[in-house]
């Protein structure tokens, strides 16, 4: 199989599993305890903390782990407590765009949160959130202006990087942002866990509550075995971070090259600043999730920019904001490369996608 999903999920690394492993069986103690098979656990967590506050320059106290960036979305927002009021962009992930009753601000066609509409944007907020990283096209976005500006009327600002770390430098501190979330599966770590980058000051209505952990933010009891993966992938991420970012620009650009000589074939935000791994594209008249499924039978794992909702196709939410063609934004297709992929399984994704067209 050629494995063309890792804004999806990666697979776990091997180093990262080795370093798993004795904390399901030697070291399986609760980190809450006082005695040293309990404190082994709550060591490995601090060095894991560390692990992944170095990968975006954060102290290791503003580092609460989370089952997820799912989690730590929702903690960010809905931790403000329900009144507060939120502005989101029109792109964020589900679980920022469903978590709370927030207002919305447009994004442009080359995926980029509209500037001068959010300048025009009337009264105060209590908390902004913007994404770093676009799941689907892979764009960039320029979340320290944006930050800055929010906050000089009064907001905190949270940003969704759980598609940026581990892919291009992440740094909490340059990017002024108040809250970031994160999460472990895509960046070679294991699924079931992911963190919240702040201060705890900031969240004023735990979800989970029953419990001392993490700061009392968050309370139960520590997936240390998770956790302790998480710090780890952290670890190779900012040791390896420029040398996946060299090999995916490679693979992009030459999958980009070979995509645009087939007829019909548009890349969705081409011209903008992208993540190096992700090439979101659109074929006129076809059905993205026919194509997915085609892709599927031939051996080639890729994502569909649309969804599939009761039997009934919708457009992908981030497309629409885009302003793209409904006909051609329910074409899409993402392809998320990742650190083991190699250009002859590029050729063969494009010998079948043409066989396929």
């Amino acid at each position: 199989m050629i494995y063309f999903d890792h804004n999806a999920t990666t697979p776990i690394d091997e180093r990262v599993l080795q370093a798993m492993l004795p904390f399901f069986s030697k070291f399986y103690g609760n980190p809450s305890g006082l005695y040293k098979l309990a404190r082994l656990s709550r060591s490995a967590i601090d060095t894991a903390r560390e692990q992944v506050a170095q990968l975006v320059n954060a102290r290791p106290e503003q580092v609460v782990f989370t089952s997820g960036g799912t989690e730590a979305n929702n903690l960010a927002l809905k931790g403000r407590g329900a009144k507060s009021k939120i502005l989101i962009s029109a792109f964020e992930h589900p679980s920022v765009i469903q978590s709370v009753d927030a207002q919305s601000i447009s994004v442009n066609e080359q995926g980029y949160i509209d500037q001068q509409a959010l300048s025009l944007i009337k009264g105060s907020f209590d908390l902004a959130s913007f994404m770093l990283v676009n799941n689907e096209t892979g764009v960039i976005q320029d979340v320290a202006s944006l930050a800055a500006f929010m906050q000089q009327r009064g907001a905190l600002v949270h940003t969704d990087a759980v598609q940026a770390a581990g892919k291009i430098a992440v740094d909490f501190q340059a990017l002024g942002v108040d809250l970031m979330s994160l999460s472990s599966h895509k960046m070679y770590g294991p699924k079931g866990v992911g963190a919240l980058i702040t201060s705890v000051e900031h969240i004023q209505t735990p979800i989970l509550t029953g419990g001392g952990q993490e700061s009392s933010v968050r309370a139960g009891t520590e997936n240390v075995p998770a956790i302790v993966g998480f710090g780890k992938a952290a670890e190779l991420a900012y040791s390896e971070l420029e040398q996946r970012r060299q090999h995916c620009l490679q693979l992009r650009t030459y999958l980009e090259k070979q995509l645009l000589c087939l007829a019909g074939v548009s890349v969705f935000a081409q011209e903008s600043n992208r993540v190096a791994n992700t090439v979101q594209f659109g074929v006129h008249n076809c059905v993205g999730e026919m194509l997915l499924m085609q892709l599927d039978k031939a051996g080639v794992a890729v994502s569909s920019g649309s969804a599939c909702a009761s039997g009934e196709q919708s457009v992908s939410h981030v497309l629409a904001a885009m302003g793209v063609e409904e006909s051609l934004a329910k074409s899409a297709i993402r392809v998320s490369l990742g650190q083991e992929n190699t250009q002859q399984e590029i050729d063969c994704f494009v010998l079948k996608l043409k066989q396929i067209l």
